[in-house]
């Protein structure tokens, strides 16, 4: 999705997308608004180093004017000297002054914005989770947040201190020296401005299409990492290497272009400011030469035409940084555009406690127009009661789970619990009451402890370790050097499929739902384990309305009813023995996992 969107900016006409970049600054203005003193301060103390800053030459010409021979001074000008440094002393002075109070201002807006992208980005439905990329979409964060230190950096302390001692430079010119002085300075500002931003603009999109290319690359790479042991399965090494080399390949093309357009940038700079230098330099010596103008109108012309040149020469690198920075914010709250698809109504409610009864209503649903994943679902799981839902791979099972969770929202019919359609339900409440032990258990990178107790973020200690008793996992934890305290590493890679899958149990177990969900919840286990883990569950189910999503047949068997799913729908519905009794596809996949039970070489368990 997020590569979609990056396509569609490319294609955008490049008025429309400077139109974007830009309306990301009113979006900064209630967090200046609300340091709104820091920021008046801030100023002051910028106006104050800019006076400083244009003081230091005319105070220079004065010092240069009391020692010149001609004049016959004959006292060393101390009190000059004494306000030349203190000047000088001033604008550093001042300068840091600004940025010490400024600092919290800006902090704080990154602050606020990431928060608000991180928790917009959490509030997304599973669909755009599923197709996101995640190291390109860290990288858009990253590079926002860092666009708005930039941005508000830039503009309160790069383009307004340049603006105001232009102003104060051609006060001084004006109202000391003729009109050609001002003349020549204006006209080479003026072409110096429009070159830059011209030049500027150019190299912007050799920019754009660099940081595209970098997030690619990026993306390519973590994508890579994530998947190692499917690489290492594969023996594709040289192979993601290669696919890594061939997005840096473009990206280092595109940066090589960069640089260079950088460096025909600053030399026509360059070649603007020594023009207009030189020639204001022949004006004022032509005037020392004819006696109107003294040596020290020379040095103070020299000194503020230094001084206004050096921040403009800055000008084209802070003009381009302003720009990437408004195009890495556009980029970042662009994903704040993401539609939330699954939005709680005005009213919606949470769902009362108590026991809870769920019903499908002629449920269809598809995740593409072009495929429908269930057709015509219905049945009901009454209060307490447990009821099974067994098939093949892709029959619809597991997609049962996610639209209770309300991940999706249904295409056709309805889910209710308690009578109440789960749309009408605030999505916290309704997932709070709900708890799943997963098929593929993915951890955080982080210690056991922490990843059982996400179940219930205020369980107590003795707590966590009364839920990993439960799931028949504390002995292990026990064993381990670090303990609870042991790191499980990335996705949980540090542990087996068995422990994993009994980290989430225990998570289930601390987290005390009104509803259970168990999606192929000992598939990794082998036969032991599964027995006594299965008698847990039961036990942890019993009195909680339980859906069983099951692989082996042998873990339902005490089901209230057994539903059987083919190509999403409902095609048998019974208790086991009723079903065994039919002789139909539920009474065909139990004689084959029977069969497979009684050849135990031909289907292995899962190591713990």
């Amino acid at each position: 999705m997020i590569s979609h969107s990056h396509t569609a900016a490319a294609a955008a006409p490049a008025g429309s997308v400077r139109r974007r970049e830009w309306r990301v600054v009113p979006m900064l203005l209630p967090y200046l608004w609300e340091f709104r003193g820091r920021v008046a301060v801030a100023l002051v103390f910028l106006v104050a180093a800019k006076l400083a800053n244009v003081g230091v030459p005319l105070v220079l010409k004065e010092i240069v004017d009391a020692l010149d021979p001609t004049r016959a001074a004959l006292l060393l000008p101390l009190a000059l000297l004494v306000a030349y440094g203190a000047l000088r002393l001033s604008t550093t002075l001042f300068a840091e002054l600004r940025d010490v109070v400024f600092v919290r201002v800006t902090q704080r807006a990154i602050r606020r914005i990431a928060l608000t992208v991180f928790r917009h980005l959490h509030n997304l439905s599973l669909r755009f989770h599923l197709e996101r990329q995640t190291g390109g979409v860290s990288r858009d964060i990253e590079r926002g947040t860092r666009g708005i230190s930039t941005l508000l950096s830039y503009m309160l302390f790069s383009i307004i201190p340049v603006l105001l001692e232009f102003g104060l430079v051609a006060l001084v010119l004006f109202a000391k020296f003729d009109w050609r002085f001002a003349a020549i300075t204006f006209t080479a500002v003026a072409i110096y401005l429009v070159f830059t931003f011209a030049i500027t603009e150019w190299r912007m999109e050799i920019r754009r299409q660099a940081n595209e290319l970098d997030s690619r690359a990026n993306t390519r790479a973590i994508d890579s990492l994530l998947n190692y042991e499917t690489v290492k399965y594969f023996n594709n090494e040289n192979y993601e290497a290669q696919r890594y080399d061939e997005n840096l390949q473009k990206y280092e093309s595109a940066a090589v272009k960069n640089e260079a357009s950088l460096g025909l940038l600053n030399i026509g700079q360059s070649c603007i400011i020594a023009v207009a230098v030189t020639l204001l330099m022949i004006l004022a010596a032509q005037g020392v030469v004819d006696r109107t103008l003294t040596l020290g109108d020379l040095v103070l012309i020299n000194g503020l035409l230094i001084q206004l040149y050096i921040p403009l020469n800055f000008l084209g690198m802070v003009y381009r940084e302003i720009k990437q920075a408004l195009i890495d914010m556009d980029r970042m709250f662009r994903l704040l555009e993401e539609n939330r698809e699954i939005e709680d109504r005005p009213e919606a409610f949470a769902l009362p406690a108590g026991s809870a009864t769920i019903r499908f209503d002629r449920v269809d649903f598809n995740y593409d127009p072009q495929r429908r994943i269930l057709h015509d679902v219905s049945f009901e799981v009454p209060a307490g009661s447990k009821i099974a839902v067994v098939g093949h791979s892709g029959s619809g099972k597991s997609t049962l789970a996610r639209l209770l969770y309300r991940f999706y929202d249904v295409s056709g019919g309805a889910i209710f619990i308690n009578g109440i359609d789960i749309r009408e339900l605030r999505q916290a409440g309704l997932r709070a009451a709900i708890g799943i032990v997963p098929q593929d258990t993915v951890l955080f990178n982080d210690s056991i402890r922490y990843n059982i107790h996400y179940g219930r973020t205020d369980a107590a200690p003795e707590e966590v370790i009364e839920a990993a008793r439960a799931a028949h996992i504390h002995d292990f934890i026990a064993s381990l050097p670090d303990g609870y305290e042991a790191r499980v590493g990335e996705r949980g890679l540090k542990l087996s499929g068995g422990e994993k899958q009994r980290v989430a149990i225990a998570r289930a177990i601390l987290k005390n739902p009104q509803i259970l969900i168990f999606d192929e919840a000992t598939s990794a286990l082998d036969s032991k384990t599964e027995q006594a883990i299965q008698a847990e569950l039961d036990q942890v189910a019993q009195g909680r309305t339980t859906l069983v999503i099951a692989h082996r047949l042998s873990t339902v068997m005490d089901a209230d009813q057994i539903l059987v799913m083919d190509h999403g729908r409902i095609t048998e519905r019974g208790t086991h023995q009723a079903l065994l009794e039919r002789d139909g596809a539920y009474a065909q996949m139990w004689a084959l996992q029977q069969q497979e039970e009684a050849v135990p070489e031909r289907a292995p368990a899962a190591a713990v």
